[in-house]
């Protein structure tokens, strides 16, 4: 797959310019149907992303954002994402839907999710791991064979299981967003750029890619 790259100075700027983007997008989107459905990986990079976002006229009343992946751990937990998406959007009308990892039977939780999910994500945000993993596609997971279901669950990655958007999902976005901060994700980086199909980042298929880069990553 063919990805636009654009570089940033400092995780700053690539978190403003990435509010940006999405703002417009969002407002386009809403525009042509209506809406915009909007999935965000966990991490600390959109954090920033959503606080630039206070700066733009986002169209928060007609989003729908999602999660691409989720830790199982409890409702609670720090390392929970969907805590901090919604300390990040505390003050805004987008509607969240939560991946339900506290369900004892996860893969119908996974199931029901995947019900949930329109049949063509707007946009969907993903970060880069320095071993080459986005969402939770981890390396050496059977979750990376997955191509019968949208989401699925992993097993034990760092400390956790957990859920995630699969390929197929992915690949049935319309667009890309890739935010990428710091010198270890500079192998990774590469290798993406690079087509390696042995990363699992860089198995990932969409007709649209942009990749946005803090400079010491790239």
């Amino acid at each position: 797959m063919k990805h636009e790259l654009r570089e940033f100075a400092d995780d700053g700027s690539l978190a403003r310019a990435a509010a940006a983007y999405v703002s417009d997008v969002a407002n386009r989107c809403v525009e042509r149907q209506g809406g915009f459905a909007f999935a965000v990986s966990g991490g600390r990079t959109p954090w920033a992303m959503f606080a630039a976002l206070s700066e733009h006229a986002m169209p928060w009343a007609a989003t729908v954002i999602f999660q691409v992946d989720e830790r199982v751990v409890a409702v609670d937990d720090p390392e929970r994402n969907l805590t901090q998406l919604r300390q990040s959007l505390a003050d805004v009308p987008a509607r969240i839907e939560p991946m339900d990892v506290e369900d004892a039977d996860l893969d119908a939780a996974a199931a029901r999710y995947a019900q949930l999910l329109p049949a063509r994500l707007d946009l969907v945000h993903l970060g880069l791991g320095a071993d080459g993993h986005t969402a939770s596609l981890v390396p050496g997971d059977a979750v990376l064979d997955v191509s019968d279901r949208r989401v699925a669950v992993t097993g034990v990655y760092e400390g956790h299981r957990r859920m995630t958007l699969t390929y197929p999902a992915l690949a049935a976005a319309d667009q890309l967003l890739w935010l990428v901060g710091g010198a270890n994700k500079r192998e990774a980086l590469a290798g993406l750029l690079a087509g390696d199909t042995t990363l699992p980042a860089g198995r990932v298929e969409a007709p649209r890619s942009l990749i946005m880069a803090e400079r010491a990553a790239v």
